[in-house]
């Protein structure tokens, strides 16, 4: 490496930008990371068969180090093409609901061990585990709980596994060359919507133009806004889990507009 420039830390890892011996800006994550930097890397491979994130060019069990991406301001043609890149992902595919290799959201472990459908997915794997973390009272689990027995009613027609990127909130996505490129997955098979629900749940410039341009591409399943709830849980579960009971409110409003579905 011959420069490197501090750009602070997150979730405990060092980042930085760096500068290769051959002259390739780099941006480089450090620090103990017990298996996320792997999982991180198959992530951005397996999506970036399909879309444009950045290139892996080393992945350690201490070091991870990425092709630099360099950020511009966001236009509406770059959310279009962003929209028709998300659809061409999610129409990609995954050979079933989960991941061949282990899972994380930040620093939380994440269970992809596969499911036969999804709704089972959603639950086994992502909510209830973290509602066992998440210390809610009694009252709020159980009725979190009431929720998880209605998924298979209220999750849509069933679809094929997509290949999504699994934390698409807006500072997961850089603009750059025109289009969003998709940084930090928690990728897997799972239900497209679920990205969807998390570009909307803390918001994305030029939201409207993703989705339309993803809607042109390809269309979600008739009810899926009244859906955008159900696939918040796992996210707003994991805020919860991560950052405390501020996100207690949102999480109990998403789960009682689920109970109404």
């Amino acid at each position: 490496m011959r420069s490197t420039e501090d750009l602070g830390s997150s979730h405990g890892w060092r980042l930085q930008r760096g500068v290769l011996d051959d002259g390739r800006e780099v941006f480089v994550k450090s620090g103990d990371a017990s298996g996320v930097f792997a999982s991180e890397a198959a992530g951005l491979r397996w999506l970036g068969e399909a879309i444009s994130v950045p290139a892996v060019i080393e992945a350690g069990p201490d070091r991870l180090v990425l092709s630099w991406v360099r950020q511009e301001r966001p236009g509406p043609a770059a959310a279009e093409r962003f929209g028709r890149a998300l659809a061409r992902l999610h129409r990609t595919g995954a050979e079933g609901f989960g991941a061949p290799w282990p899972g994380f959201i930040a620093e939380l472990p994440m269970d992809n061990a596969p499911c036969d459908d999804w709704p089972s997915f959603y639950a086994l794997r992502r909510v209830l585990p973290f509602a066992r973390q998440a210390r809610l009272s009694s009252s709020d689990f159980a009725a979190l709980e009431r929720a998880v027995e209605r998924f298979a009613d209220v999750a849509g027609p069933p679809e094929p596994p997509a290949r999504i990127h699994g934390d698409l909130w807006s500072g997961n996505v850089l603009w750059s060359g025109g289009a969003g490129v998709l940084i930090d997955p928690a990728a897997h098979g799972g239900h497209r919507e679920t990205d969807l629900a998390m570009l909307d749940l803390f918001g994305l410039p030029y939201l409207d133009r993703v989705l339309g341009a993803y809607r042109e591409e390809f269309p979600p399943a008739e009810g899926w806004r009244e859906r955008v709830p159900l696939h918040q849980l796992h996210p707003l579960l994991v805020h919860v889990v991560l950052f405390g009971g501020g996100y207690r409110d949102s999480l109990m409003r998403a789960v009682g507009r689920v109970l109404a579905l």
